[in-house]
């Protein structure tokens, strides 16, 4: 860990879309239509991400975070190119973290799912549509994250939910925790998730909650 924003940019085949991401701080992910235009919106967003790493304890540590250094650029698939997120793990992803540094970022995670539970309980259900009418309500969006991670990220370490167990706040807790749980064990063993690596899970899933946690904050101010 260093003070550097020590950043991975995932490039689409037709470079539509490029997506940076800062590979010590889960969840800070931006894309933009070019290498230079992603990594200034990364920049951008630390103010916001701040809030993040003080829920973990990391206020001071993500103070001290420096200029963008792109630690390595990642060949993408058609879905970086539509999307703008992370798809495909990076080689300096595929080490194997030691037991405090995962720790930190499962801190990091953790604060990425507050976030996201604070956003949809001070957004109305109706937000603002984008500039051709598109863009899903808040009662669309809770169901497509924690969707996304009961049918992809949490199977990728072996937890699985019957379609017909409901996710109440209370399992949903319970079930992350596992998640986590789950995360240390494969960390530990130097196991793969399916084909990512550890660091790839984590980031990713920090990803999408924070993504839809801004997109909320976003589209609730606009309305």
């Amino acid at each position: 860990m260093t003070d550097a924003l020590r950043v991975i940019l995932e490039l689409g085949p037709k470079r539509r879309r490029f997506a940076a991401g800062a590979q010590d701080w889960p969840g800070l992910d931006r894309w933009g239509t070019s290498e230079d235009e992603a990594i200034a919106k990364l920049t951008a967003y630390l103010p916001r991400y701040a809030d993040v790493a003080k829920r973990a304890g990391l206020a001071t540590a993500f103070a001290r975070v420096g200029d963008p250094n792109v630690v390595e650029r990642v060949a993408g698939n058609t879905s970086t190119d539509w999307w703008g997120v992370p798809h495909v793990p990076s080689k300096v992803e595929a080490e194997v973290l030691s037991a405090q540094d995962l720790e930190r970022r499962l801190k990091l995670l953790q604060a990425t799912w507050d976030r996201f539970d604070d956003a949809v309980a001070h957004a109305p259900n109706a937000l603002a549509k984008g500039p051709r009418g598109g863009g899903r309500d808040r009662d669309e969006i809770i169901p497509h994250v924690y969707g996304s991670e009961r049918y992809q990220w949490w199977r990728k370490v072996g937890i699985r939910e019957p379609d017909d167990v409901r996710l109440t706040p209370r399992r949903l807790a319970a079930i992350r925790h596992r998640y986590l749980d789950a995360i240390r064990t494969y960390n530990a063993e130097g196991r793969l998730a399916l084909r990512w690596p550890i660091q790839f899970l984590v980031r990713r899933t920090a990803q999408h909650a924070m993504d839809h946690a801004w997109e909320i904050e976003d589209r609730s101010a606009s309305s």
